[in-house]
């Protein structure tokens, strides 16, 4: 069967990757919605391909730009966060993948689902701010949530078959970035520069600051809990520097089954996209001869508390993990801004926690007021600095 689907944040690092996937199975896949956060001119390129039914464009500044250039082709053109989350309940659309970064990802997705969209979710901070709401509206309405990390696509394929085997432990695998092995000490004089350059995976800014700083890992724990009803305790990350084996599971019985493969994002978006299909490729294949030597350490989550942080969030429950999310990416941007060090990323994301108490059970509502609260914190606790 051709699925429709729509595609929020498309001119992004997922986005580009999951367009080029399509590119290479049109038969499979119809475009439906692409929308982009600010960049007009390769949104524009991408609607003129692949002739959508509808783009938005969230800086509302870039909408008669965008008009302008897509007008003649017949492609509705909206703007505004608004539009992008009423986009995705169109009844032409099958499947949904939510590459937007960050915060922004949970209104659409919440939207999707009521609409009874199936996810392929590249989002996590929609499961850290709002994992217990998210996978309850998701069984409610019957609406299947497809994971496009790596290392949660590894999870969901080593289940596979599984049926009702219960699971002793997930290992999610983490690359350790470009600063492994480094101390507090030597962390806290890593520079913008350093920090931009990830040893395996090519990504996004903001996602390559937490991968460095391990706070990209964290966010994964706190996903995997929610997308594989798991208990925090049993959910270990193991560092892996040659980011080949994705993550595995423990089953009762003690047997691991893992995922392998070179380091690709298109992979897990295509498995994601055509779920239950495997299909066809032409992405290099991986071949253990290239990789004699496979190593794992444990992470030192002294050196990078935001890992720590992260667990510690968890287990708080309730808006705690939508105040680290919400102060995390206030500390990154000021990070990218060159306003605070490296180390100044996880200070910051301490005092937001310690500023703003936990609420259990806070509704869709309760955690928009807190995300703003957590980044005014967060804020604050940049210039005290």
């Amino acid at each position: 069967m051709t699925r429709h689907i729509a595609i929020l944040g498309s001119t992004g690092s997922i986005g580009t990757q999951a367009l080029e996937v399509v590119r290479a199975h049109s038969e499979q896949f119809v475009v439906e919605v692409l929308t982009a956060g600010r960049n007009a001119d390769l949104l524009i390129a991408q609607a003129l391909e692949f002739r959508p039914n509808a783009v938005a464009i969230a800086d509302e500044s870039q909408l008669g730009k965008v008009k302008d250039a897509l007008w003649p082709h017949d492609i509705k053109v909206y703007a505004g966060n608004d539009a992008i989350a009423q986009l995705v309940e169109m009844d032409s659309i099958h499947i949904v993948l939510t590459a937007l970064v960050g915060f922004a990802g949970l209104a659409p997705t919440m939207r999707a689902i009521e609409a009874g969209k199936h996810i392929a979710i590249a989002n996590k901070e929609t499961l850290v701010v709002a994992g217990e709401l998210v996978t309850k509206a998701a069984a409610r309405k019957n609406v299947a949530l497809l994971p496009v990390d790596s290392e949660h696509s590894a999870i969901f394929q080593c289940l596979t078959g599984e049926g009702n085997n219960p699971i002793e432990k997930l290992i999610l695998t983490a690359s350790g970035g470009p600063f492994r092995g480094y101390t507090a000490e030597k962390l806290a004089s890593v520079t913008l520069e350093q920090a931009l350059k990830h040893p395996n995976w090519t990504m996004g800014a903001k996602i390559t600051i937490d991968s460095a700083s391990m706070m990209n890992k964290g966010l994964e724990v706190i996903e995997a809990k929610w997308l594989f009803e798991v208990g925090v305790d049993q959910i270990d990350v193991v560092v892996h520097p040659q980011s080949v084996v994705h993550s595995g599971v423990q089953f009762q019985d003690g047997s691991i089954i893992a995922q392998l493969g070179v380091p690709d994002m298109k992979l897990p978006i295509q498995y994601a996209l055509g779920y239950p299909q495997r299909l066809q490729n032409e992405f290099p294949r991986f071949s253990f001869m290239d990789y004699p030597e496979l190593t794992f350490e444990q992470p030192d989550t002294k050196a990078f508390r935001n890992l720590q942080l992260a667990y510690d969030a968890i287990a708080e429950g309730g808006s705690a993990p939508c105040i680290l999310n919400a102060a995390n990416e206030i500390a990154v941007a000021a990070f990218l801004e060159k306003k605070v060090g490296f180390t100044q990323m996880s200070a910051v994301i301490e005092e937001a926690l310690a500023a703003i108490p936990a609420v259990q059970k806070p509704s869709l509502e309760a955690l928009f007021e807190i995300d703003a609260q957590a980044r005014e914190a967060a804020r604050n606790a940049i210039k005290q600095s």
